[in-house]
């Protein structure tokens, strides 16, 4: 797969501007729903710019981040994912397959989830993805500017669901029930450039498709980043100044049955330098029950997949890529 033609051209994923949405203007509304819709529908992908997350914020999570992934092996060892049992923490290079078949992924990363004291019911029930996270203690900045990231990702996550309900024609808040409570995961990620000497198929990142809801990624000047469109093959996704990278999860596309696409993407760092993102993965309320939205079926048609809680879904998801 890696010796292909890649188009670089970023026309082929739209943008879609924010600015304006959800301030009472309803002409506003139906004009960027409609851009959602078509964005949706089509790549499962859009740049989405107007979003209202501040630069400072944005810069103070990238520098923690690339000082984290520079301190030697044993300090961040000593916050290991595996070590949590709530999926928080450092991961090593080769440590997820997110392609079947494929050579593990070449990067390394960090979890970060929603706050949840070990005294906490849902905690001590050992319930999936709940607890507190692990924090590097050499970097008194990382988790301030982390928590502030995370709680300006929440907010824009539960916007877009709101476009999203807006471009299906249904009610603005009928994604509530999802958005209430969210249990999101944010990613801080770093991939080495691709090796001269790399194995056949190996990438940073394999392709595959999200989990579950939203993906709002932040991504460096470097690129590496493609996307596959059913009529042209992989397509460059390259970085676009001020804008996020939002494509659509499996879950979105569960619920539309199938009219909403959930896409296949993957990383491959040709760079030649070293690349850095940031991806938030808006997975809603564990909870929530993902249930064909009846107006996405056309007359005579089932639900493809039965009704499933958003946590059953990611758990089966997370049993596949780290089988």
């Amino acid at each position: 797969m890696n010796n292909v033609e890649i188009r670089p051209q970023t026309e082929f994923i739209p943008i879609v501007d924010l600015s304006g949405f959800d301030n009472g203007d309803p002409v506003a509304d139906a004009r960027i729903a409609a851009e959602i819709r078509a964005a949706c529908e089509d790549k499962g992908f859009m740049y989405v710019t107007g979003h209202g997350v501040p630069e400072t914020a944005i810069s103070a999570l990238r520098s923690e981040a690339e000082a984290f992934f520079e301190r030697p092996m044993d300090e961040k060892a000593a916050i290991s994912k595996d070590l949590s049992h709530c999926n928080r923490g450092y991961e090593p290079l080769a440590a997820q397959t997110l392609e079947p078949g494929a050579p593990p992924d070449q990067k390394e990363g960090f979890y970060i989830g929603v706050e949840i004291p070990e005294n906490d019911p849902r905690v001590k029930a050992r319930k999936f993805n709940h607890g507190p996270n692990q924090w590097p203690t050499q970097q008194p900045g990382f988790r301030a500017a982390a928590d502030a990231y995370f709680a300006h990702m929440t907010d824009l996550g539960a916007k877009l669901m709101k476009g999203i309900a807006l471009s299906l024609d249904l009610p603005a808040d009928y994604f509530s029930g999802f958005t209430a409570d969210p249990m999101c995961t944010l990613r801080l990620l770093h991939y080495p450039p691709q090796r001269p000497q790399a194995a056949p198929d190996e990438k940073g990142c394999g392709a595959h498709t999200d989990f579950g809801g939203l993906t709002l990624l932040w991504q460096d000047e470097v690129g590496g980043l493609e996307v596959f469109d059913k009529d042209t093959g992989w397509i460059a996704a390259p970085p676009l100044a001020g804008a996020y990278v939002i494509n659509l999860g499996d879950m979105i596309q569960r619920w539309t049955n199938g009219r909403y696409r959930s896409t296949l993407h993957r990383v491959i760092n040709r760079s030649g330098r070293e690349r850095y993102s940031i991806p938030f993965f808006y997975t809603g309320n564990p909870d929530h029950e993902v249930r064909c939205i009846q107006t996405c079926l056309a007359p005579g048609e089932e639900p493809a997949q039965p009704p499933i809680t958003v946590s059953a879904h990611i758990q089966d998801m997370y049993r596949r890529t780290y089988a």
